[in-house]
């Protein structure tokens, strides 16, 4: 993990630690397929965490519950006890458990029961229950709890960080994705993307942060196992280690749901702002906006299973999240663009989201694609977009982009975009794992994030490696879509004449796009009039579009190599083959 995150020094060996913690699937063996064995191990290591925290003030906590178990109202003070926002006020350790081997399923189920009630939410996603009963009655529950009770099996917040215990967690989904031969990318994105987001979000208010104090709101509408929110959080108490931050999130998955709140439960946070269900379809944060928004939403993902619940929002207009438009059923993507940007405040919102390119042009004149597009272009929202290089994910090589949006964009970017091409700025990965074989290195980020925070026209060069910045005014994005008709033609290819006027029913129709930096009928003369003296602009069909063409602007045009150098060449080739020909049959065939 080292390997690829040098921004972060850690505290434990990460990938000796999450190998350590998935070795104890080896018990599973036989009794679990190796798709299913993260059904125990995610679990139990969460459990492990929470009684590895809890251990210092244990003792403490159990006298303090002697003390209020008669009263109605008990959450406070066992908490203050733990000095945690959670507690357990079961008597049992992973210690005392293995001393009794006899009771070890009853007196297991005995001390989960002794959490706290948001404890209990954490370990009713696990769905874990039933996989006690099924270890218990194969007598597999006392290794695996003595497993998770060696030394090295420690998993303190005292020992090991919040930041670390990410990796682990990353680390332990990826291989159990790999094992279900899943899409481990479905479930995280990667360190050097989530940075680069962070740092690309912060980069224009770092001075005014750490000069003010840092009190913000951070939203992750896709959270997985809330990775990006923690990155974020890091990112913004390294200006502030005072810094005031609120996370909030949604997830869908069940399991890293859980694994999200549990961390925000171990690091003392509001775990009530980590909420279950399906951003689309159930929106848990509706009224509320955020400072900033990151996220990387699925992409190529169709969007059935909330067509109801989106459509019925559509037609709220603007008083529901998708009023500018819907886009094809196969791909929600941006759904949640437009779920983020509804998210953001007014006079400081800003959102990092990441997308596939289909979002830069997909969709006709008139679609939900395009009108999104025209929405966020024609209200001056669209800061930037970044195009990262390609094989950059562990779950698809394709390229993709990270869209920057901010209701708040500083007097000199506005009316503008900016485009970046970092499409080359990466170190390619010892050994991939899944499709991702490149890594954004810490100086390819800082590059990238130095390009964004210049605001030039400029071509940036690190080593071999370049990321050219370019500023494009809004309305070049945005076209005008004609409908030019002809006549109908007589036999001798005059128009058919209805009195003394051009029949009104065209023989023919096409369409055009006409840059909205250029008058209709300025282009309408000089494009089509004289190749088509008779044709006419329906105006009742004209209607607006908008599209990024984003590799148009970064194309170079290489010259094709000189016919003489080809010819010189391909002669030299012949020249070669006809020596060799000549040596293997005057050699009898041997060419040495």
């Amino acid at each position: 993990m080292s390997e690829i995150y040098s921004s972060k020094q850690t505290t434990v060996n990460i990938q000796e630690k999450s190998n350590m913690i998935w070795n104890n699937a080896n018990h599973l063996v036989g009794l679990y397929k190796p798709h299913e064995y993260g059904k125990v191990i995610l679990p139990m290591t969460v459990i492990k965490r929470f009684h590895d925290t809890l251990l210092p003030t244990r003792e403490k906590v159990l006298e303090t519950y002697e003390n209020v178990k008669n009263f109605e109202v008990k959450d406070g003070f066992l908490e203050a006890a733990s000095g945690l926002s959670f507690y357990n006020m079961s008597p049992f350790t992973f210690e005392s458990l293995l001393a009794d081997t006899t009771h070890i399923e009853e007196n297991f189920r005995a001390y989960l029961n002794g959490f706290s009630d948001n404890v209990q939410d954490v370990l009713a996603h696990f769905d874990f229950d039933k996989e006690i009963t099924k270890l218990a009655n194969n007598n597999i529950l006392f290794y695996i709890i003595q497993e998770f009770n060696k030394k090295s099996s420690y998993l303190g917040a005292d020992v090991i960080t919040a930041v670390d215990m990410g990796y682990i967690f990353e680390d332990l989904i990826k291989t159990f994705s790999e094992s279900y031969n899943e899409e481990a990318g479905a479930h995280f994105t990667s360190r050097d993307i989530i940075y680069l987001m962070t740092d690309l979000l912060i980069c224009d208010e770092k001075d005014a942060l750490i000069e003010n104090g840092v009190v913000k709101t951070v939203y992750d509408q896709t959270m997985g196992t809330s990775q990006m929110l923690g990155c974020m959080e890091e990112r913004l108490r390294a200006l502030d280690a005072d810094a005031e931050i609120r996370c909030f999130g949604q997830e869908f998955n069940p399991e890293t749901y859980a694994i999200a709140k549990a961390d925000m439960i171990i690091k003392g946070g509001n775990a009530d702002n980590m909420r279950f269900g399906d951003t689309l379809s159930d929106d848990k944060f509706s009224g509320y906006t955020f400072d900033y928004c990151i996220s990387n939403p699925p992409f190529g993902i169709d969007w059935k299973r909330e067509e109801s619940a989106v459509k019925a929002e559509h037609k709220l207009g603007d008083k529901g999240r998708f009023a500018p438009g819907l886009p094809k059923i196969s791909d929600g993507q941006m759904l949640f663009m437009l779920n983020g940007v509804s998210k953001l405040k007014d006079t400081s919102g800003k959102m990092a989201i990441i997308q596939n390119g289909s979002s830069l042009f997909a969709g006709a004149v008139g679609s939900g694609e395009s009108e999104i597009r025209r929405y966020l272009v024609e209200n001056d929202w669209l800061d930037a977009i970044i195009q990262l290089p390609s094989n950059s994910f562990y779950n698809t090589g394709i390229t993709t982009y990270v869209w920057i949006i901010t209701k708040n964009k500083p007097s000199h970017r506005e009316g503008k975009v900016q485009l970046i091409d970092a499409s080359n700025m990466y170190e390619q990965r010892r050994k991939s794992i899944g499709n991702k074989r490149n890594d954004i290195t810490d100086a390819c980020r800082e590059i990238i994030v130095q390009a964004y925070g210049e605001y030039q026209n400029k071509t940036y060069t690190i080593s071999n490696k370049t990321c050219t910045s370019k500023i494009i005014e809004n309305i070049e994005f945005g076209f005008n879509k004609i409908t030019i008709e002809s006549p109908l033609l007589e036999e001798n290819g005059k128009p058919v004449m209805k009195g003394k006027k051009i029949a009104p029913d065209p023989a023919k129709r096409d369409t055009e796009n006409v840059p909205l930096t250029e008058d209709i009928d300025v282009y309408f003369e000089r494009e089509v009039k004289p190749f088509n003296p008779d044709a006419w602009i329906d105006k009742n069909k004209t209607n607006v579009g908008y599209e990024i063409p984003f590799t148009r602007y970064f194309y170079e045009y290489i010259s094709p190599e000189n016919s003489n150098e080809i010819a010189k060449r391909i002669s030299n080739l012949e020249q070669n083959i006809s020596a060799s020909l000549e040596r293997l049959f005057a050699n009898g065939g041997d060419t040495k």
